[in-house]
């Protein structure tokens, strides 16, 4: 157990829009209906050694009414600052640990039926020269317009939605700390408050989730909010946020922030920083 020994006031900052593993993005073409996909599983997660080789089934699900158009991509991903997966054609700075170039899958396009179903074979070779080190990549389907929609005019909706792969190659061992605790007020007009960050360094080559939660501790040491960790990856050699709005009834004034979290290696982590929440004069 350690502590953080010192105060952090709050800084003004603008809330992000959050996503999600599934977007919806509004373009230019034909009009269509409410477009639905759905995939199983959205995670998978194998243990491998240099030079082997895997192969799986995903099953992709029209939930709609009409027919649909797909198109399947082999992506990169990392997730920023707010915990949010970020999905990419090529993301550089994702190579030491990207398993993309490992990944194929069938059929690349997809017309699928309403109301249907179809599976997708991948394949995962992992080359004889890999380092013992945690892989991720992603398969991603996305919808396009299909032969009877490209000359209508409206609006069309693009749906994505993404299989996230993760590779363990060797047994490299989950290593990390709780690096800061802090609160940050909200100047979103919309709503206004603070949130509680906590960021945890991961200086292994292994990705792990971290369990645990947040405690928000009154200058009494009671327990007013009690926040839990979402089961997000902490990707190898980086920094990673989590983000956790807080109420915190009990309005301005002097709080704790206890952080207590298992990085995956059975042992629990406490860290504390003592806080102020005060909001900004105009």
């Amino acid at each position: 157990m350690f502590t953080f020994a010192f105060i952090h006031r709050h800084r003004t900052v603008v809330s992000p829009p959050i996503g999600a593993l599934i977007a919806a993005i509004a373009v230019a073409g034909g009009a269509s209906a409410q477009v639905g996909l759905g995939l199983a599983p959205m995670r998978e997660e194998l243990n491998m050694t240099p030079g082997a080789a895997h192969s799986g089934v995903l099953t992709l699900a029209n939930s709609s009414a009409q027919p649909v158009r797909v198109v399947t991509e082999m992506l990169d991903f990392y997730l920023d600052q707010t915990a949010t997966p970020q999905f990419g054609r090529d993301y550089p700075q994702e190579s030491e640990f990207s398993c993309r170039q490992w990944l194929v899958a069938n059929p690349m396009e997809i017309e699928l039926n309403a109301k249907a179903q179809i599976p997708v074979r991948y394949t995962v070779r992992v080359p004889a020269s890999a380092e013992g080190r945690s892989y991720h990549c992603a398969i991603g389907f996305t919808t396009q317009p299909r032969a009877d929609e490209v000359k209508a005019i409206g609006l069309r909706t693009a749906v994505q939605i993404v299989a996230a792969i993760y590779v363990v190659v060797g047994h490299p061992a989950p290593e990390g700390a709780v690096k800061d605790l802090k609160l940050e007020y909200l100047a979103d007009a919309g709503a206004p408050g603070w949130r509680a960050v906590v960021t945890i360094h991961n200086w292994s080559l292994m990705h792990f989730r971290p369990i645990g939660d947040l405690d928000v501790l009154n200058p009494d040491g009671a327990i007013v909010e009690t926040a839990h960790f979402a089961p997000m990856p902490v990707l190898p050699k980086r920094d990673q946020r989590f983000v956790f709005p807080l109420k915190l009834a009990g309005g301005t004034g002097q709080y704790t922030l206890r952080a207590r979290v298992d990085l995956g290696d059975n042992e629990i982590q406490e860290a504390t920083a003592l806080v102020v929440a005060t909001k900004p004069t105009p």
